[in-house]
C-alpha cells in the first residue's frame, strides 16, 4: 500500500464523502483585508458537522474499509478533533470507537466525543506514548487503528478541502494551512499542486513547536522538545513520517507564528468575520497579521480555519482580554 495519497485518491474521497460531509463555503473577509494585506478568503471548517475538518479523513478511512475489519471497534489518539470525527464515523457505521486523549484536552472536545457514543480514555503522556498505548489496547482487543495523520486514506479525505477551494476560487494565488501532524496540509497540498501547480501553499506552524520548520532547515525529520502552545491541536514534537516527504515536495513555505499572534487571529476572526475559531485554526490569520507571510494587496489568499472546538469560558477570557 502507498504511504501517500494521489489526486485520484482525493477525487474518489470527494465522491465518497459528498453525501456525508459539508462542502464548507469560501467566505470573503473584507473587514480583515487591510490588516492582512491581501484579498482574503476563509475556508471555515469550523462549520463542518463536528466543528472541524477531521471528519473528512475519519469518514473516508472508515467508509473505505470492509465492515468486518472494524466490527470489533476503532481506536486512535487525538488532541480532540480527530476523536470527534472518528466517533461520528463509528456512530454512523454502528461500531464502537475508543479514543485515547491527553489529560489536557479541552473539556468541550471530551464532552463532544462522548456525546457521539465513543469511550474516552484520558492518558498523561506525549503523542508517542499515547500512540504506544493505542496499539497496545488495539492488540489486546482486536480494534482497528485509524491514525489521524500518517494514514494516506485519511490524508486523502483531508485533501478534499483543497479540491473545494479550487472549485470555489479558481484564481486563488496562495493557500495557508495549519501544520500539526501534517496530514491536513499533505492532503491539501497534493490536491492543489497536482491540479494547479502555480498556487502557493504555505504551512503555518506554532513558533513553540517548529518541528517541520526545523526539519526543512536540517533536511531531515527533526524531533524537538515538546513545549506548550495555546494551539493545542498543533502541539507535536515529531514530524509525521508519511506527511514529511509530501510536505517537502509540495509545500512552498513554512512559517512560524507566535502564540500572541495566534490569539490576535482568534480575536480578529470573532470581531470582523463573526467566526469562532480555536487557536490551531487561527494560526493562518495570525501569520498574515504578523507579516510572516509576504503577500500583495491584489493577491487572493485563502486561509483554512480547521476547527472551532474550544471551551467557551477559555474563549471568553481571550476575547475579553482583547477588549
Amino acid at each position: 500500500m502507498r504511504d501517500y495519497p494521489t489526486i485520484q485518491d482525493i477525487r474518489e474521497a470527494q465522491e465518497r464523502l459528498k453525501p456525508h460531509v459539508r462542502h464548507t463555503p469560501l467566505l470573503r473577509a473584507e473587514k480583515i483585508e487591510k490588516a492582512a494585506g491581501c484579498q482574503l478568503y476563509l475556508k471555515p471548517e469550523t462549520l463542518q458537522i463536528t466543528g472541524a475538518f477531521k471528519i473528512r479523513g475519519a469518514l473516508n478511512k472508515t467508509l473505505s474499509m470492509p465492515r468486518e475489519a472494524i466490527a470489533n471497534g476503532i481506536i486512535a489518539t487525538s488532541s480532540g478533533n480527530h476523536a470527534q470525527g472518528l466517533a461520528y464515523a463509528a456512530r454512523m457505521l454502528g461500531v464502537k470507537a475508543f479514543l485515547v486523549l491527553p489529560v489536557t484536552t479541552p473539556k468541550i472536545k471530551i464532552a463532544n466525543t462522548e456525546a457521539l457514543g465513543a469511550e474516552v480514555i484520558l492518558f498523561d503522556g506525549d503523542n508517542l506514548a499515547r500512540w504506544k498505548r493505542v496499539y497496545e489496547i488495539a492488540a489486546e482487543n482486536g480494534y482497528t487503528v485509524v491514525h489521524g495523520f500518517e494514514d494516506p486514506v485519511v490524508m486523502a479525505g483531508q485533501g478534499t478541502i483543497g479540491c473545494e477551494i479550487l472549485e470555489d476560487l479558481e484564481d486563488v494565488d496562495t493557500v495557508i494551512v495549519p501544520m500539526g501532524g501534517g496530514g491536513l496540509i499533505s492532503g491539501i497540498a497534493t490536491a492543489i499542486k497536482e491540479t494547479k501547480p502555480s498556487v502557493r501553499v504555505v504551512g503555518a506552524e506554532p513558533a513553540l513547536t517548529p518541528k517541520y520548520y526545523h526539519s526543512r532547515l536540517n533536511k531531515q525529520r527533526t524531533t524537538l522538545p515538546l513545549k506548550n502552545t495555546i494551539a493545542d491541536g498543533l502541539r507535536l514534537s515529531v514530524p509525521g513520517q508519511n506527511p514529511y516527504p509530501i510536505i517537502e515536495r509540495y509545500v512552498d513555505e513554512i512559517v512560524l507564528v507566535e502564540d500572541e499572534h495566534i490569539i490576535q487571529g482568534m480575536r480578529v476572526l470573532a470581531k470582523d468575520a463573526k467566526l469562532i475559531a480555536e487557536p490551531a485554526a487561527s494560526i493562518g490569520i495570525g501569520a498574515l497579521l504578523a507579516g510572516v507571510v509576504k503577500v500583495r494587496p491584489d493577491e487572493k489568499v485563502c486561509v483554512v480555519l480547521t476547527g472551532g472546538n474550544w471551551d467557551l469560558c477559555d474563549l471568553a477570557e481571550i476575547y475579553q482580554a482583547g477588549e
